[in-house]
């Protein structure tokens, strides 16, 4: 395990120059794997993957890790390795060539290919040099890095491990791997080379930590086949198997079956079809031109004769399966003697949408095979006994888990115990921690910014944590939207019309209007002097943004103390010209009982969302003399509408001239000043004749 302060040998450490290994992804997570090593001036990248949205992130389409320390840093970096073609690994590095240049990318033929379709749809090819690498290949990048790619088997074709080779010394970074020693392609995992290294001397193992919780070695990738067989064999009616499409090997061995069983093949799903051309193309997968009829053309072929490969085995809504088990498909409806096969797991969070599908599915009578009982996949991350023998073949002095979640971390630590590598001489890190080696310590330096970014199904808008919470709201407690009229002179000129969606409440719509009335006025009454300022011209200047704020505020308190819900709460503001006709509010308006605050921190507006009010004898409150219009009601002829807001003045009933009402004149006790903080925060200070 780690060490108590993270640090060994630190002192010496502090007076030798380190090489600094710091994981923006990967790291007690799955996916978005990102690592930077950084030796004096050059910075070299390896891998740039996306992680998948979790129910939480309303809209958000694919998960990034935030490059903030990358964009500050940009002109050191000399380029990026990758290590092989999952999305995980490279379905980011598109998205950030458009935040800055990388001077040449190193990867696996396949992974490249796959990469420039990438590249081309954002538009970025011209941001970077891509160069093909083989096995034992030796690649320098910056003054300072050479790194020797070494063939590794993994669940995607023309995958590797690297040997990092440093000022400091060695360091092995295995990528996803696992021991396959009968490999689909006949590619064999190099062990020799890592076993030459182990005897060279590594300084430090980074490990792929995915399976560390799971005993024994890992299944080939060919155990799948007679399984797959059988099923397919035995069906009576047409196929559907769902796999990942980057599954090179998985996907080899479907069109071989189908081939042996006299099935043609129909594709769906744009990732699918795009893997198979680039794969066929390279060389990666054989089969002939034949055994493939577009999906409009094997509808005529008879059902016993079909197989149909297809996407959505991790229940993502737009795949194609999601889509079916949905009758949502234009092509394809399921038959009860149709059987579809998963052969995939559920990645972590996904695994609720991959049920409700297999539920869908079988509620429309097609036989469904999916679980770990039937022998129809095996995971492309090594089991224990394949994360020993990376252990032992390189024999590491330091060893750093990466690429999983906490407990894998903490798991595949203990596994490095038990081949003899000392608790202190390993580093159980986070995203963004740095992880500095000299060729006698190992020690934590101070982390940097690390997080993520969430983009939108463009793939090019970044949803900000003010934008994702807005869209918790609406999903959890619906949106209220209102409108207020407010003339130029602080005027509340039409009552308020407020309109709910997706709220649940008891309130009625009457008195949700009274409510908002109450909160507009008030916040004209006490708020107007520090939102309206006199520029000297013929109009003042007013932060509408500003009112809007302050109604949204105390509208949503009054909601969350009066219904215990939280709704998004957008306030339009109209603004009608001065010297428009005051609306003298509801003559049945419930009377404000709220004693006065006692020195709440937010000027007038307390946790309970108390404010300070002027009474008169009878204990009711008076009208304020400034009071706001809200949605609803129009301003007088000439208003000039905020921008935005012109749908809403074409909507709004017809103004109706009242009577400007005073407040009868009461004389009151000092009463508190207020003046405004940054985001619509409120300060009290108390005023001259108070004290």
């Amino acid at each position: 395990m780690t060490s108590s302060n993270g640090t060994i040998n630190s002192a010496k450490a502090n007076q030798q120059p380190h090489l600094r290994v710091i994981p923006l992804g990967g790291l007690h997570e799955i996916g978005k794997n990102t690592c930077v090593f950084e030796y004096g001036d050059d910075i070299m990248l390896v891998d740039a993957g996306l992680a998948f949205p979790s129910d939480g992130m309303h809209g958000v389409n694919v998960v990034m890790p935030d490059t903030s320390y990358l964009r500050e840093k940009q002109k050191r970096i000399r380029g990026m390795i990758v290590t092989h073609g999952h999305e995980d690994h490279i379905g980011g590095i598109a998205h950030h060539l458009k935040n800055f240049s990388i001077p040449v990318i190193h990867g696996p033929r396949l992974a490249l290919a796959m990469l420039t379709g990438k590249m081309e749809e954002a538009g970025v090819m011209d941001r970077t040099i891509l160069q093909t690498v083989a096995p034992r290949d030796v690649v320098k990048v910056g003054q300072h890095f050479s790194v020797e790619f070494i063939r590794n088997t993994h669940s995607m074709a023309d995958s590797f491990s690297l040997a990092i080779t440093t000022p400091v010394g060695t360091i092995i970074f295995t990528g996803d791997f696992k021991f396959d020693h009968t490999p689909v392609d006949g590619e064999y995992f190099d062990m020799a080379r890592l076993a030459h290294y182990g005897e060279q001397g590594v300084l430090c193992l980074f490990s792929d930590s995915t399976n560390s919780e799971v005993p024994g070695f890992c299944p080939p990738e060919r155990s799948v086949f007679p399984c797959l067989d059988r099923h397919i064999s035995q069906a009576e009616g047409r196929v559907i198997i769902t796999t990942f499409a980057s599954s090179i090997h998985r996907v080899s061995m479907i069109l071989e079956l189908a081939l042996k069983n006299g099935r043609k093949v129909g594709l769906l799903g744009r990732s699918m079809l795009n893997v198979i051309a680039k794969a066929r193309e390279l060389g990666y997968m054989q089969a002939p031109d034949d055994l493939f009829v577009p999906i409009k053309q094997i509808r005529d072929l008879p059902d016993r004769e079909t197989l149909l490969l297809m996407t959505g085995s991790q229940g993502e809504p737009l795949a194609a399966l999601s889509r079916i088990s949905r009758c949502e498909h234009p092509q394809v409806q399921v038959k009860s003697t149709d059987t579809i096969i998963f052969s995939a797991s559920p990645i972590p969070g996904n695994t609720i949408s991959v049920v409700n599908t297999i539920d869908r599915l079988m509620m429309l009578g097609a036989k469904v095979v999916y679980g770990k009982g039937e022998g129809i996949h095996v995971s492309g991350h090594g089991f224990q006994e394949d994360q020993k023998l990376m252990l032992a073949l390189t024999k590491p002095k330091y060893f750093v888990p990466v690429h999983g979640e906490h407990r894998m971390l903490v798991c595949h630590s203990k596994t490095a115990q038990s081949l003899g590598v000392p608790a202190d001489n390993i580093l159980i890190i986070d995203n963004g921690d740095v992880v500095e080696l000299t060729p006698d310590s190992i020690r934590k330096g101070d982390a940097v910014k690390a997080g993520i970014e969430l983009l939108d199904a463009s793939r090019n808008g970044i949803v900000d944590a003010r934008v994702l919470k807005e869209r918790q709201q609406l999903a959890e407690d619906g949106v209220i939207t209102l409108l207020a009229v407010i003339s130029t002179d602080g005027v509340m000129a039409a009552p308020p019309r407020a309109n709910l969606r997706g709220v649940v409440t008891t309130a009625d719509p009457r008195k949700l209007s009274s409510w908002a009335e109450r909160e507009i006025g008030w916040v004209l009454e006490n708020r107007w002097g520090q939102l309206c300022r006199n520029s000297g011209g013929s109009a003042p200047d007013v932060d509408w943004v500003g009112v809007q704020r302050e109604v949204e505020v105390g509208l949503q308190r009054r909601l969350r103390r009066e219904l215990q819900v939280e709704p998004l709460i957008i306030c339009v503001v109209q603004p009608a010209p001065a010297g428009t006709p005051a609306y003298k509010g509801r003559a049945d308006a419930e009377p404000d009982t709220r004693p006065a605050p006692r020195g709440g921190r937010d000027g007038g507006r307390d946790g309970g969302g108390r404010r300070d009010v002027v009474r008169d004898s009878s204990g009711r409150a008076p009208l304020p003399q400034r009071q706001l219009a809200t949605v609803g009601a129009p301003a007088s002829a000439g208003a000039v509408p905020a921008p935005g807001v012109a749908a809403v003045a074409a909507v709004a009933a017809p103004a109706v001239a009242a009577p400007v009402v005073s407040a009868p004149v009461v004389k009151a006790a000092p009463v508190e000043v207020f003046e405004p903080e940054p985001a619509g925060r409120i300060r009290r200070r108390r005023s001259a004749a108070a004290e």
